[in-house]
């Protein structure tokens, strides 16, 4: 492999290519290469930040009612707050990563959260942290945009199923590390050890980062010219690509039944008395996902999208369904598994459908719009999950999300599944 480490490139124009960044799938002498120094870098930037993430979602609200005084729906709203940042990001992220360069933008934005960070450390007020929250979400829509693109652009698009699943490994360790490793500092150390351990894994992403070269893809000049003029103005489809507004709607509705099993888990053990499975379920889910994520992601490149977010959905139901009935910590130990198998895998997927759905230009712009409508249903869904929790308790809440999955599954299939190219793998398209 080949690699330009050139990154400064006029604004408005596009790089030229040392390396093939998305090779077509069609007649190639073997399997083209998934695994490249750029791939792994941008994995281990993309865990670390997410790392971080859960290292402090878990412990924020607890953190600002202890040494705050803070009431617990304001201590949530400190830890919300990340996810109030980054949902504004999401915005205009994809367009300027397009506009200003991958890796120009991922650079920056590693820089803010660097410096958010390290201002966990002297903020000595509520005020303070919920500003810092905001500005560490808002770094964070921004890098993971950023490194989820560059990941992209190297990933076959034969092999795109295959390597989105790889790429979300990364993630999947993150959710079972990130909570414990949080948990494991702030209770047998304290918070300041918490803020000084994710400074510094917040300074290992930056420092990768800037070791971090992007291969570029060659394109005429006139091609270059016709996506500068496509690129001139700033519109609404910079926020949402039209392209990937289908499969987003889809996952802003099993965003929706995600947010019912992270955000009210722990009060849903205590209530049961479940609290030793609530504490393995993210392990199950993690391991369950590291496996089929070796299997699955070859399986929608060879077969198509169908069958692995059926799988999914399936799998997904099944979860919801066993916790709603649950009062044993083995069965939520299962749903765990069955998580880790139903959303685990559709959030990869999907990626992998929305990035063919746009154009190497716009990857950016694509990924970032389907994060967007994934944090809204995240976001949104405890507000009205909560509304339905307190109406009619864990078991009819969690009995209603296992159809909201069966509706969207029907929704599935109307934006996509019922078209020729969701059938069939990219393996088998010239």
């Amino acid at each position: 492999m080949s690699v330009d480490t050139k990154d400064d490139v006029p604004t408005g124009q596009l790089p030229v290519v040392v390396e093939q960044a998305r090779p077509g799938p069609a007649h190639s002498a073997g399997p083209a290469r998934l695994v490249t120094p750029t791939f792994v870098v941008a994995w281990v930037v993309n865990f670390l930040q997410y790392l971080t993430f859960y290292m402090l979602v878990t412990t924020m609200a607890l953190y600002a009612v202890k040494s705050f005084a803070a009431s617990d729906a304001v201590g949530g709203f400190a830890s919300s707050a990340f996810v109030v940042g980054a949902t504004v990001a999401r915005l205009v992220s994809g367009y300027l990563v397009d506009i200003l360069g991958r890796r120009k933008m991922l650079l920056i934005a590693l820089v803010v959260v660097v410096v958010a960070c390290a201002l966990y450390l002297p903020a000595g007020s509520l005020p303070v942290l919920i500003g810092v929250r905001l500005l560490h979400g808002f770094g964070y829509a921004f890098a993971s945009t950023a490194v989820m693109t560059i990941a992209q652009s190297v990933i076959p698009d034969s092999r795109r199923g295959e390597g989105t699943g790889y790429f979300a490994l990364g993630t999947t360790l993150a959710t079972a590390a990130g909570p414990a490793l949080g948990l494991f500092l702030v209770g047998s150390l304290n918070y300041t050890w918490l803020f000084w351990t994710t400074l510094v894994t917040a300074v290992l992403g930056l420092v990768l980062g800037v070791f971090l070269r992007e291969p570029l893809v060659k394109r005429e000049a006139q091609a270059n010219q016709e996506v500068d003029k496509q690129r001139a103005a700033f519109s609404l489809s910079d926020i949402a690509h039209p392209a990937v507004l289908p499969i987003g709607s889809f996952m802003l509705v099993v965003g929706v039944c995600y947010a019912g099993v992270i955000t009210y888990l722990n009060a849903y053990a205590e209530d049961r008395g479940v609290t030793t499975g609530a504490a393995l379920f993210f392990v199950a889910y993690a391991v369950a996902m590291l496996i089929m994520r070796l299997v699955l992601g070859k399986v929608q490149d060879q077969r198509g999208d169908n069958v692995v977010v059926y799988l999914g959905l399936v799998c997904f139901a099944v979860a919801l369904g066993i916790l709603a009935v649950a009062n044993q910590d083995w069965q939520v130990v299962v749903a765990g598994a069955m998580t880790g198998l139903g959303y685990g895998t559709l959030m990869p997927a999907a990626q992998a459908i929305a990035v063919n759905a746009v154009p190497a230009h716009k990857l950016g712009t694509g990924i970032s719009t389907l994060l967007l409508l994934m944090d809204v249903g995240v976001g949104v869904g405890p507000v009205i999950l909560g509304l339905l929790l307190s109406a009619a308790g864990f078991g009819t809440m969690y009995t209603v999300l296992a159809v909201l999955v069966v509706v969207a599954a029907l929704l599935y299939h109307a934006v996509h599944g019922r078209h020729p190219h969701a059938k069939r793998g990219r393996l088998a398209v010239d």
